[in-house]
């Protein structure tokens, strides 16, 4: 499967065409190449290499993953959260997309692997160098 609308910047972080009309704009988007925080990319990364401890050093120690309203609250129960669902079944994210939007990283990603497949959105909340909030959906 082939990469859609990125670009490999000179800093090595990937960057994505935000294509979106004027209702994105209203509702707080901004049509501009941005680029993915360190710490969100990480989640991709290590999801992709399949490297828990990696990926659970992305999120704040208090960090949350909603999954569909389902929240994980701190990295214990992220890590459960990842066995069941995310590097335990394999999965595999190719981003697509990312707008920022209110102060979070909206990301359209590719899912692959043997839980979900398709597109899904994860909209980011980073402060520092960690994620503090993944939210999952559609």
């Amino acid at each position: 499967m082939g990469r859609v609308g990125i670009r490999r910047a000179a800093s090595d972080e990937w960057m994505c065409r935000a294509e979106y009309g004027p209702d994105e704009q209203a509702k707080g988007g901004h049509r501009m190449s941005e680029s993915l925080p360190a710490a969100a990319q990480a989640v991709f990364d290590a999801t992709n290499a399949g490297d828990t401890e990696a990926f659970l050093a992305a999120f704040a120690e208090n960090g949350v993953v909603d999954d569909w309203g389902r929240e994980f609250h701190g990295r214990e129960a992220i890590r459960s959260w990842s066995d069941g669902e995310n590097i335990g079944v394999h999965a595999t994210f190719e981003v697509a997309n990312v707008v920022v939007r209110d102060g979070s990283y909206v990301v359209t990603a590719i899912v692959g692997g043997g839980g979900f497949n398709g597109p899904s959105h994860f909209t980011f909340r980073v402060e520092g160098d960690h994620v503090t909030r993944m939210t999952i959906r559609a």
